[in-house]
């Protein structure tokens, strides 16, 4: 008999309720931090109407689990190693046939952020520094087919610079805040690598920076927090 792959933690155990029970809301939940899986294994631990049924520390993990675990909604880091959470919603949109529905979980507070998962195919954001119970109402507004975004104020691009930047630039900076090379870029985005340095030299050209290195500080200033 085959076994379960030794590095995917799958717990199967749904608090004396079925698996196959329709009113269960089977969930895998992706993220790097042991905290924030333990933490929401309690949160749905805790609560019938969930089944935490997988987790994965990165992305390529997650998707593994796709692959041999049927599920209804997955929960998933933006910053994570090896597959982030843009490149898991990339890779979901190749695959044929019903898939689960997404949710990034994240602590980056960029507000292309939430764009890029719209985008991408996402069905829900939410900020970890929001109350558990926000969670909660998104995981059973996307189990019920609607999406679950913050407000994302259009009206007032040319007053932010960030604000100019393509969808594809806005990956590119991201990418480059999360440490990744030219070379890892055009790999993950799927373009080559000239095309990597047309669109930086136009994102330079937009921040009115020199190079990465202040592309990355400036948007750091911009967008995180201690």
């Amino acid at each position: 008999m085959g076994s379960e792959p030794t590095h995917l933690v799958i717990f199967k155990v749904v608090y004396g309720l079925s698996l196959s029970d329709k009113k269960i809301i089977n969930i895998v939940v992706s993220d790097k931090s042991p905290l924030i899986q333990v933490g929401l294994r309690t949160l749905f631990g805790c609560d019938k109407r969930f089944a935490l049924v997988a987790t994965a520390v990165d992305g390529e993990q997650f998707m593994e689990e796709i692959g041999c675990i049927d599920f209804d909604i997955g929960i998933i880091g933006w910053e994570m190693p090896y597959l982030n959470g843009r490149g898991v919603l990339k890779k979901m949109a190749n695959i044929n046939g019903p898939t689960p529905k997404i949710i990034v979980y994240t602590s980056n507070v960029a507000p292309d952020v939430p764009r890029q998962v719209m985008r991408l195919g996402g069905a829900g954001f939410c900020q970890k520094s929001e109350s558990p119970e926000r969670l909660i109402e998104t995981i059973l507004a996307v189990s019920e087919g609607r999406m679950v975004f913050p407000f994302m104020d259009m009206s007032k691009p040319g007053n932010d610079p960030f604000g100019l930047l393509t969808g594809r630039e806005q990956e590119l900076l991201i990418a480059l805040s999360e440490g990744n090379t030219n070379i890892q870029i055009a790999s993950e985005l799927d373009i080559s690598l000239n095309t990597v340095k047309f669109h930086l030299k136009n994102l330079y050209s937009k921040l009115n920076v020199k190079n990465r290195a202040q592309a990355v500080a400036s948007y750091l200033k911009e967008y995180t927090t201690v």
